[in-house]
């Protein structure tokens, strides 16, 4: 009776796989500043001081929780 050994290919290469760089877009809170922040396409586009943005309340809150840079 023959002795079969399977082998794993891809344990044989060392492949890595290059993630894409991450393109912001849309707004963001900027903690260093204190700003936040729209981004189009990766690029800065405008900015706007968090305090006294006249912007929806709820709206600030959940954006620098979930969107701070």
């Amino acid at each position: 009776m023959k002795h079969i050994e399977q082998m794993d290919l891809f344990d044989l290469i060392d492949v890595q796989i290059e993630q894409p760089p991450v393109v912001l877009n849309g707004m963001y809170y900027e903690q260093a500043t204190g700003l936040f922040v729209s981004f189009v396409c990766g690029r800065r586009h405008y900015e706007i001081p968090a305090k006294g943005c006249g912007l929806n309340r709820e709206w600030q809150e959940r954006t620098k929780r979930f969107r701070a840079i």
